[in-house]
């Protein structure tokens, strides 16, 4: 088998004899090298890549890294901030990251659906072995599901704007890894996008109780039988937004489909106090029209953005950014 292979291909069996080496592994003693990862290893490190973003801890701040990484470190007998740094290289940012570790995170990404399976075999290898759900979660919820993988908020992304928001930084990395290839870059860049945006829809739903913002709708559903129910969509729109805007969860609501439409269009808004407004033609459709305020009459429509307690809420300029370009815009 090529290096490729070992993960791409990997078999129960290898699964299951790699999970028994690492229940068997000693602590690495602080000043001593540590083994090379496993494949099952890296792999799980790039599962867990849909939930954590490795770029938001330093070397001093490792130690703050989120679940599944504290748990995976645990087991692997390493410290969080080596699996942090087994995610930049599988995200290319680490210059000295192996060239296949790289590739096989630009094949598998681009596939959610063939990385889903691979996460499957893993959990299902670890459970034969006797690493239980306590020292391995099922932490993206598919090993008991034959769903495939869902990475969320991609209703939102085009092509096109994705190919162009890429183009510029494929030559950048080709000059800093000039050990990969154009379509291995660029593939992995792709995927960049799409599980950014999945991190980003991941928090704003967790960040707003998976219940739309508007109405309150919520659902009893398992969340990926309920992925279309809500949607998390940004205010200033990905397409216009910058980099850092794109991840930011300040710059998202959630919303169910019609009142998803209807604030991405322009037909309501909201100001700095959160107060909810609607474009005057589609308040006057609902005074005559019953469908129209049975979506948008109050109730069940809300005065104010329904937030818990806890959440953290959206940032004014972004508000200020759609009322200006969408909501003022917009045929009234």
């Amino acid at each position: 088998m090529s290096n490729i292979e070992e993960y791409l291909d990997i078999q129960r069996s290898s699964a299951r004899w790699q999970w028994n080496l690492v229940i068997g592994r000693m602590p690495v003693v602080t000043g001593r090298r540590q083994v090379a990862f496993l494949p099952v290893e890296t792999l799980v490190c790039l599962a867990a890549s849909l939930l954590v973003n490795h770029r938001r801890y330093g070397g001093s701040t490792a130690h703050l890294a989120v679940e599944p990484v504290p748990t995976l470190a645990r087991l692997f007998r390493r410290p969080n901030s080596s699996v942090l740094a087994k995610m930049a290289n599988l995200d290319g940012s680490r210059r000295n990251g192996a060239k296949h570790e790289v590739e096989v995170a630009a094949r598998l990404l681009a596939e959610p659906g063939q990385l889903g399976e691979v996460y499957r075999l893993l959990i299902t290898s670890a459970r034969s072995v006797g690493i239980g759900p306590e020292a391995l979660p099922d932490f993206l919820r598919l090993a008991d599901d034959e769903d495939d993988l869902l990475l969320l908020g991609q209703s939102e992304l085009d092509e096109a704007d994705i190919a162009s928001a890429v183009r510029p930084a494929v030559e950048v990395w080709r000059a800093s890894r000039a050990d990969l290839d154009e379509r291995t870059t660029e593939r992995l860049l792709m995927a960049a996008v799409r599980v950014g945006q999945h991190r980003f829809a991941s928090e704003v739903l967790r960040n707003h109780g998976h219940r739309c913002v508007f109405c309150g709708l919520s659902t009893a559903l398992p969340e990926k039988r309920a992925a279309r129910m809500l949607i998390a969509s940004h205010i200033k729109p990905w397409r216009e937004s910058t980099h850092a805007e794109r991840l930011d969860a300040r710059n998202g609501l959630t919303a169910c489909p019609t009142h998803d439409v209807a604030f991405d269009t322009g037909l309501m808004a909201v100001n700095g106090g959160l107060r909810i407004h609607l474009k005057p033609a589609l308040a006057a459709a609902v005074q005559a029209d019953p469908a129209a305020r049975a979506a948008f009459g109050r109730p069940p429509l809300a005065e104010r953005l329904l937030l818990p307690d806890d959440a953290t809420p959206p940032d004014a300029k972004y508000l200020a950014w759609h009322r200006q370009h969408i909501f003022d815009d917009a045929v009234a």
